[in-house]
């Protein structure tokens, strides 16, 4: 029991070293643990780190990293950064959801919410008020001056990012994007990108916090889930984006996302 803890001590001290290094000095090693993190799940998996002070990338299966998929309620980033941008929303407190009694997908939705609220519930029709209040002409050009994806908001503001939408973007361009807002180098007022940071905090402990959101694009196949955010850990930030097919869309396969994320960045040494 003991040599067991003993073992598991110098494993988390060796990691927290290896952090200490630039990733360019510490790449061979680094991608053999991610690999070998998840190398189980073949094809149907990519992961994406990057160093958002250096931009040196990491990645688990480039070619998926590559390529662009549907970022379902990832876009809940963007989304909220417009609203504050453009005051739609005046504050990440600010109560604008306003529950009428409708049915919803989720029972968590029938209150209301401010942005942080709705954020973390991954309050769909929330954020499509949201996109309306934007309207087709500021969406556009909100997603031109950040640079997102394919910056496709086909004819439907309020679903584009969503089961059938336009919009398209790969892990690669997720983890790029996130690292910019992590270190508040998005072309948006500083107080704005602040605000979005802190709605995305989801846990923190002993030295380290964790920012991220998941998505879904929905049963339609191939169906694909997201867990995208980044890490702050001894003075630095590593910004992530995992994807991964859903088998059969099935919802019981969801919690997936969040725990091969989550158990890649162990692999890397990012203890959280």
């Amino acid at each position: 029991m003991r040599s067991g803890w003993m073992f598991k001590k110098l494993f988390a001290l060796g990691a927290a070293l290896l952090l200490c290094l630039p990733l360019a000095a510490q790449a061979g090693s680094r991608q053999q643990a991610l690999d070998a993190a998840l190398s189980r799940h073949g094809e149907a998996v990519t992961f994406v780190l990057v160093d958002a002070d250096s931009g040196e990338t990491l990645a688990y299966n480039r070619k998926r990293a590559a390529t662009p998929y549907l970022p379902a309620s990832t876009f809940k980033f963007v989304n909220s950064l417009l609203a504050l941008d453009y005051g739609v929303v005046p504050s990440a407190d600010a109560v604008f959801w306003h529950y009428d009694g409708r049915p919803v997908f989720l029972a968590a939705w029938k209150q209301d919410m401010n942005l942080g609220q709705a954020f973390a519930a991954s309050n769909v029709p929330a954020f499509q008020q949201i996109a309306r209040a934007i309207g087709p002409k500021r969406m556009q050009s909100g997603l031109d001056r950040l640079g997102y994806g394919n910056r496709d908001i086909g004819p439907a503001v309020d679903n584009f990012w969503l089961e059938g939408g336009a919009l398209r973007i790969s892990a690669n361009e997720q983890a790029a994007f996130l690292a910019r807002l992590a270190r508040g180098r998005l072309p948006l007022p500083a107080a704005v990108q602040a605000s979005v940071r802190g709605i995305a905090l989801k846990e923190s402990g002993d030295g380290w916090r964790l920012y991220g959101k998941t998505g879904w694009s929905g049963r339609q196949l191939p169906s694909v889930g997201w867990f995208a955010g980044w890490v702050e850990q001894g003075g630095k930030a590593y910004a992530f984006a995992l994807n991964m097919e859903v088998a059969g869309g099935r919802m019981d396969e969801l919690p997936k996302r969040e725990a091969l994320a989550r158990e890649a960045l162990a692999a890397l040494g990012l203890a959280i």
